[in-house]
Order: structure tokens, then C-alpha cells, then sequence
């Protein structure tokens, strides 16, 4: 058997995706169709990597018509049940798992029933929650210290669920294989409404594609912190743009925009808010070569007060750092530091000290300087996605479909021409060049703007002069 190029394969079916106009393929069977034609119009793909490539499609529509509830349905040979799903049966991999209820438990009735209510909604084999054993996991080791919780990679002995096999009528396992362990503060004593949203957001992650996957929860004897089980991934946005800023198109930058507005809508429409979004919990997977967001629904403590301001400073909207609750529009504003963080290869307010200083300039309307360069509809969606006023932010739906038009019209323009467009703002943009220079000039500012001018638009405009002293003297 032939090398089975996965990025290649997994690059196609992502452009395929977004190139789908859904007023032409407006149902899930048209898609279907519509997605397997694009990429396999490819005539560079190898025999083996054609039947990838259904595998993959097909696994894809499988969850989407489950998902949606939407397709050609046909009836369960083995339960009888009308399924959508061709893959696997929908109601027999349940079955299987309620079956299962009575060979396990954490020890915990309120975790044992989260866990249960998780599998009663499973939509695919790969995407199911459950208790793992830690005797189950081997070679622990701490990794890093992420917001409230320490990390710790290990490897799963048995590995997660993988396909249903029809044959055996039984869940097959993927065999041994790294993952991330996320240790949750203080669940023993979180209330009833922690364990709502744990469930809520468990729910969401094994819906979606475009969260990191979640595959349950263990619990370490030792101490009986519980450990969220998740998938490892290759390097998070910052880490990234770090070592390819330089390589980095706006059809690539297009769509990691597209990746998270996606990922975010899936959030939303479960009615449900980030409320941490920075680049250092969106991850990016090398195979599937796009990004997932993080992090969800755990950014502080299980304890946590409701009224309590979590986050990364520089992501934070205005009206949450003023101490009102944090929202779906709270979430459009950090999603707007994202955009900027992608376009300008840095971190926002990355010269600032993160302290009452850099929060009052937020509060007061000072943003990042937008990019020379930057596409004119990108540039506008971005202010209208950090504006101080919460209405005129757009929604996720509406942000999701301008950044997938914005997206389809460099997908269809010439690779030359769009990389040339983009290398101006790289040579312009050298983060090593400017950083000493960069440091010096911004705690003058600082000094300028909190010292001696009061009037908002006067700072605003000391600020970004000084930006373009940077620039000047660096070229």
C-alpha cells in the first residue's frame, strides 16, 4: 500500500467545504455530491488515497445527517430503527453503549450521569464521551501550567472508540495512542450549575468537528482530582504563527479565521459562551491542517463565581473588564483579537504590560493598528467585531458567512498573486527588528498618553504616532 498523503487530502476536502454554495447545494445529499466531485477533480491522488478520500467524506455526511437529522434514511437490519448514518447505525452504537452502563462508574452518581447523558446523544464512533480508568494511562508527565488547570500528556492503553463494527455489533477501540490531560480545580465542591454547563459543553465538543475532542473524564487516586481525557494536538495559534508567519497567505489566513468562526458558531447555537477565547487555546493539527478551539467552558476554576473576570487581558471585551457578565458579543470582540493576531503574525497589545493600565486603554477604545495591507473587508469586519458598542458587533452566523465570502474570493484567485500580495506585509512586519526599538517607545507613550493627555481621540492619535515612528525607523 501506497503513502497515503493525509494533509494533502485533508487541505482538499477543506477547500471543497467552503467552496460550497449553499443556495445551489441545499441539502445534505446535493453537499455530498458537490464535496467528493471537487476534491476528486484532483487527478494527482493515488488509487489508495481516492478511497481515503470517501472514507473521509463519507464519514463526514455520516455525522452531519445524524447532526442535522437530515439526508436519505433506510432502516437498521440489526434494530430495525430508521437510521441516516451508512457507516454505522446511529441507535445500535446507544444501544450498545446504555448496555454498557452497568460495567462502569467513576464512583460519582452526578459524574456517572453526565457521562451517561453524553453517550444518549453520541452522533458518531469517534466523538463518544466516557469514564476512562486512570490505571488505563501510562507515562504522565506534566507539560504546562493553561489558565486554572496544569497539563499533562499520556498515552491511552486502549485508546479511544474508533468505528462501529456492523459484523460484531459492537464499538471498536483505535489501540494505543497520546493524549492531553487537563486537571479540573476544585470539582468536589462545584455546585449543580457547574456540572449543567460541564455537561452542556461535553455535549458541544462531540458535536462539533471544530472543538478538540473531549473523550471523557478520569479521576487521579492519588489526590481524586478529576482529569479532563482530550486530544493532542500539534501546536496552538501562537506557537504557529511564530514559526510560520513568514509562509503565511491570506487564504491561509482566511481560513483559520473561517476555522474559528465556525468553531464558534457551533458554541453559540448550543446557546452556550466561550468566554476565554485567546490564540494560546486554539490548536492547530498538522493531518487535518486547520483549527480547533479549546478550553471550553473550563476557563477558571469548577467554584468559580459567576461574577468573576477570567481571561487573557488583551482578548477581554471592554464591557467585561467594566465588570459586566461576560456574552455572545463578548466572545465577537475576542474572536476580533484573533483576526488581528493572524493578520499581523503577533499577539495584541504584545508591548503592554497586562495591567490596570493596558485594561483602561481597552476600556477607552484603544485597539490594535491594523495592518498595512490588509484586504479592505477583512479590515472592516475586524472593527466591527472589536467595536465598544455591543450591537453593532455582528453576530457569529453573520461574522461566519462574511469571512466564508471573504475566503472564497482568494480561494479562486491565483496562488502567485495572492502570496506576492501578501509578502509586503511581511517585509514590514519583521517582529525581530522592532522589538527593542518597539519596547522603548511604547512605555514613552504610555508615559504621554496616561500623563499628560485626557481627551480619548488625542491619545488615540499620540499612540499610533508613535507606531509609525517604530515602523519609519525600522525600514
Amino acid at each position: 500500500m501506497s503513502v497515503i498523503r493525509k494533509e494533502l487530502i485533508n487541505v482538499a476536502i477543506n477547500r471543497a467545504i467552503a467552496l460550497i454554495d449553499y443556495n445551489i447545494h441545499n441539502d445534505i445529499d446535493k453537499q455530498h455530491e458537490f464535496i467528493q466531485q471537487t476534491v476528486l477533480a484532483d487527478k494527482s491522488f493515488t488509487n489508495d488515497e481516492i478511497t481515503e478520500v470517501i472514507r473521509r467524506i463519507n464519514k463526514i455526511i455520516d455525522r452531519n445527517k445524524v447532526l442535522l437529522n437530515k439526508g436519505t434514511r433506510r432502516i437498521c437490519e440489526n434494530c430495525n430503527q430508521v437510521r441516516l448514518a451508512i457507516s454505522y447505525c446511529e441507535y445500535c452504537v446507544r444501544n450498545y453503549l446504555k448496555l454498557n452502563f452497568l460495567n462502569w462508574t467513576s464512583g460519582n452518581n452526578v459524574i456517572d450521569n453526565l457521562i451517561q447523558k453524553c453517550q444518549m446523544e453520541t452522533f458518531e464512533p469517534e466523538k463518544i464521551v466516557e469514564w476512562i480508568p486512570y490505571d488505563n494511562l501510562q507515562n504522565i508527565k506534566y507539560l504546562t501550567k493553561g489558565g486554572f488547570s496544569e497539563i499533562y500528556t499520556a498515552v491511552w492503553n486502549d485508546g479511544r472508540y474508533y468505528e462501529w463494527d456492523s459484523t460484531k455489533q459492537q464499538l471498536t477501540r483505535f489501540g494505543i495512542h497520546d493524549i492531553v490531560l487537563r486537571r479540573l480545580e476544585n470539582v468536589g465542591s462545584a455546585d449543580q450549575s457547574w456540572f449543567e454547563e460541564a455537561k452542556s459543553h461535553l455535549t458541544i465538543s462531540n458535536k462539533s468537528p471544530d472543538i478538540v475532542n473531549c473523550y471523557g473524564l478520569t479521576q487521579d487516586p492519588s489526590n481524586g482530582n478529576y482529569m479532563l481525557v482530550m486530544s493532542i494536538m500539534d501546536l496552538n495559534l501562537r506557537e504557529y504563527l511564530q514559526q510560520n508567519y513568514n509562509k503565511l497567505t491570506w487564504k491561509s489566513s482566511f481560513q483559520f479565521a473561517y476555522d474559528i468562526a465556525t468553531a464558534l458558531k457551533d458554541i453559540h447555537e448550543e446557546n452556550a459562551i466561550h468566554r476565554d477565547l485567546h490564540s494560546g487555546n486554539i490548536l492547530f493539527d498538522k493531518i487535518d491542517q486547520r483549527l480547533f478551539i479549546s478550553d471550553l467552558g473550563f476557563c477558571g476554576p469548577a467554584d468559580k463565581s459567576q461574577n468573576s473576570i477570567y481571561g487573557n487581558l488583551p482578548y477581554i471585551a471592554p464591557e467585561v473588564i467594566s465588570g459586566k457578565h461576560a456574552t455572545k458579543a463578548s466572545d465577537i470582540y475576542s474572536i476580533a483579537m484573533l483576526m488581528w493576531e493572524i493578520s499581523s503574525g503577533k499577539p495584541p497589545f504584545n508591548n503592554y504590560e497586562h495591567d490596570y493600565y493596558l485594561a483602561m486603554n481597552i476600556i477607552n477604545g484603544i485597539r490594535p493598528r491594523i495592518v498595512s495591507g490588509t484586504p479592505l473587508e477583512y479590515k472592516k469586519l475586524m472593527k466591527q467585531c472589536w467595536d465598544a458598542d455591543t450591537l453593532k458587533r455582528p453576530d457569529i452566523k453573520t461574522l461566519q458567512k462574511k469571512i466564508n465570502e471573504i475566503h472564497k474570493k482568494y480561494l479562486n484567485m491565483p496562488n502567485e498573486l495572492e502570496e506576492n500580495n501578501y509578502l509586503e506585509i511581511n517585509k514590514t512586519n519583521s517582529l525581530e527588528k522592532q522589538k527593542k526599538l518597539a519596547a522603548y517607545y511604547l512605555q514613552v507613550a504610555k508615559f504621554i498618553i496616561l500623563k499628560i493627555f485626557l481627551n480619548q481621540e488625542m491619545q488615540q492619535k499620540v499612540y499610533y504616532h508613535i507606531l509609525d515612528t517604530i515602523s519609519i525607523t525600522n525600514n
